[in-house]
């Protein structure tokens, strides 16, 4: 996919995936800024209770505005059908891998447990339960989470 131009979208580099999606930095051609594609896995396309998980994450996602939650732009599909979510694209190292290398600070580990429970209240109160979380790394460190299930209660 790198190079291929999907909707608005350049297709920069491959990010990561799992069991839910395979993500992609890309470039907005229209705002002229940098996101994250995340394309429901090929295998799952063809499984309406998957897809229609996969759209229910980012409609929850983007139904939240905070700080330490993923900006969601858009759900559309690709000319050969896959669905995508656009969404914020955020520089840094997940907290899987901050934490393997090596022991944190305890004033950063709590800065970080302070940034997860801010983001999670405000998701519980939707009624949402929030898991993948990202650890950008730069002079000021902010906790994102891009991943939403919702909760049964």
């Amino acid at each position: 996919m790198i190079g291929q131009k999907i909707s608005h979208y350049r297709i920069i580099e491959k990010l990561g995936e799992g069991g839910m999606g395979v993500v992609y930095k890309a470039e907005d051609t229209k705002l002229k800024r940098t996101v994250a594609l995340k394309f429901l896995p090929p295998e799952l396309t063809r499984d309406e209770e998957a897809k229609n998980r996969f759209i229910h994450e980012a409609q929850a996602a983007s139904a939240l505005d905070h700080n330490n939650i993923c900006t969601i732009y858009e759900i559309d599909k690709a000319d050969d059908g896959q669905t995508f979510i656009a969404m914020a694209c955020y520089e840094g190292e997940t907290l899987k891998d901050k934490i393997q290398q090596g022991r944190l600070k305890l004033e950063e580990a709590i800065d970080i447990a302070v940034q997860t429970a801010q983001g999670l209240a405000k998701a519980h109160r939707k009624g949402l339960f929030i898991g993948m979380l990202n650890l950008p790394t730069s002079s000021s460190t902010r906790m994102v989470s891009s991943r939403f299930w919702i909760s049964a209660w």
